[in-house]
């Protein structure tokens, strides 16, 4: 008997944005690594790309993650200015 059974039919009002296909699914259809989810919509799967962009944006421009004091985190410049 298996540890972990794979799922084969998704959940009813669980929605998937499949990356490779382009689409909306109701239940996990795709392999997870092609998909964003689950959603608790249709509508809120089918801005799945949107909403990603937006999340990105927002932790690019997060002060937490631009520490002035000692250079940017993930800076690979090196310079931290100059005295």
């Amino acid at each position: 008997m298996a540890l972990l059974k794979k799922r084969t039919a998704g959940k009813p009002g669980e929605w998937y944005y499949c990356l490779k296909h382009g689409t909306v699914e109701e239940g996990p259809q795709c392999r997870a690594a092609d998909r964003f989810g689950p959603y608790t919509s249709r509508e809120e799967a089918s801005h799945a790309m949107e909403t990603a962009r937006e999340k990105n944006l927002e932790w690019e421009n997060d002060p937490r993650w631009h520490d002035k004091s000692g250079g940017a985190a993930g800076d690979a410049s090196g310079d931290r200015g100059s005295a």
